[in-house]
């Protein structure tokens, strides 16, 4: 575990944005935690969140030339991952797109610049794959080229078969997934601190009944 996925699983616990307790997942089970980007709502943690992206995506070497974020959420992790890059020497573009197309105005669904050349998808976490197979669409539309995608936390658990849904959007799409923690890092992590003992048992217990083995 890097000192980055460290830092940011304590970044996403002290911002309330990693829980603990039972929450119910879009697979309908039951998880011992959860994780909620839309919680980092405010100037601060927001741009913390943006140079979390910023490393973890440098650092797994995917080559693009702008950024896309789905709605809701991926709106504002591209510009704050942009704002971030270009903080570090890499002013790129980026654009995300509308839930329902405009009629008036410049009309349509993407917003922001044009979808050009190598295209990276960011989002909070990988669930079914739905937001990524729609980001490719939009992308493949426009006649850009899907990069890859950025999430904040792998949770490495069974899609709909013994692969995690990250390998499943990575093997349907033929895309790398790089991410900035994921639930081995968070295990690790747990392990150091005495006072999370209890929740760091639950979390075992789950991937033990749903972590991919693959």
């Amino acid at each position: 575990m890097t000192d980055t996925t460290q830092d940011f699983i304590r970044f996403a616990i002290d911002k309330q944005v990693l829980r603990f307790g039972e929450f119910k997942t879009k697979a309908g089970r039951l998880s011992p935690y959860f994780f909620n980007a839309g919680l980092f709502n405010d100037g601060e943690s927001l741009m913390k969140l943006g140079e979390f992206y910023a490393d973890a995506i440098l650092k797994s070497g995917i080559q693009f030339d702008m950024l896309f974020g789905p709605a809701y959420k991926g709106i504002t992790l591209a510009a704050s991952i942009a704002i971030a890059l270009a903080r570090q020497g890499r002013n790129l573009p980026y654009a995300y797109n509308r839930k329902e197309a405009k009629d008036h105005g410049e009309g349509g669904t993407v917003v922001g610049a044009p979808l050009r050349g190598r295209v990276l998808i960011v989002d909070d976490v990988i669930s079914a794959g739905t937001s990524v197979r729609e980001s490719v669409d939009i992308i493949t539309a426009a006649g850009a080229i899907p990069a890859g995608v950025a999430i904040a936390i792998d949770r490495q658990e069974k899609g709909l078969g013994e692969l995690s849904a990250v390998q499943e959007v990575e093997r349907q799409n033929k895309l790398p997934v790089c991410s900035i923690a994921n639930l081995g890092g968070l295990i690790k992590y747990l392990q150091n601190q005495p006072d999370m003992a209890q929740n760091l048992l639950a979390i075992e217990n789950y991937r033990k009944q749903y972590g991919s083995s693959a």
